[in-house]
């Protein structure tokens, strides 16, 4: 049984050291595009974007700026971070985890692509209601994530990471009751490599 816990403490490091490693094999052949599409249909023109776990950036910032959109990126790697300032100093650029996030102001859409699965599952069902607070009413929320609650490891070049998901229902439960008016899953998507997509829109805020 792996050692969860001590691989979850170790991923931050991993992505720290892997920073270059990660940026030379990150695929940039747009096989999120589609969902990052749906995602910006629900969004107005020019729109505020947040990407949590956004490594160096490349590709879906570089995307998300050419549709001329304001983003704001976080990731808890400071190297990830550095290149990222480096190809998109129009973009803010923040060096955080996404469980305690800064005073960022209110966006109209929130995103992490493979980076809110390294969360814990209890962090996860603590931040997401979280995140809906962050979002100005009618905002969407775009996250890949697993098909079932467990944990699994996943690696980046020679060294070990962590992953976590809740179930589909718990999640499409808990955004739900965060304001969310629809909720979509689609598991293992075929058209964006195997990829587990949840995308939540139309936030009703209190």
């Amino acid at each position: 049984m792996p050692e969860f816990k001590k691989i979850k403490a170790n991923t931050q490091r991993v992505y720290s050291c892997k920073a270059e490693f990660w940026q030379s094999v990150r695929s940039r052949t747009g096989y999120e595009n589609i969902w990052l599409d749906r995602f910006l249909e629900q969004l107005p023109k020019p729109a505020d974007i947040l990407d949590l776990g956004c490594g160096t950036g490349d590709p879906i910032a570089r995307y998300l700026l050419a549709h001329g959109h304001a983003l704001t990126g976080v990731d808890y790697a400071p190297t990830m971070i550095e290149i990222a300032k480096a190809r998109y100093p129009e973009a803010r650029w923040y060096v955080s985890d996404m469980t305690v996030l800064p005073d960022l102001g209110l966006f109209d859409g929130i995103l992490s692509w493979d980076g809110f699965f390294h969360l814990s599952i209890s962090e996860q069902r603590m931040i997401l209601p979280q995140y809906a607070k962050r979002l100005n009413s009618g905002g969407a929320l775009l996250l890949t994530v697993g098909t079932q609650e467990g944990e699994v490891t996943g690696y980046i070049d020679d060294e070990t990471v962590y992953h976590a998901s809740l179930s589909p229902a718990e999640y499409i439960d808990i955004l739900e009751h965060a304001g969310f008016a629809d909720v979509a899953y689609q598991a293992e998507d075929p058209d964006c490599r195997g990829r587990s997509v949840l995308l939540a829109t139309g936030l009703k805020q209190p």
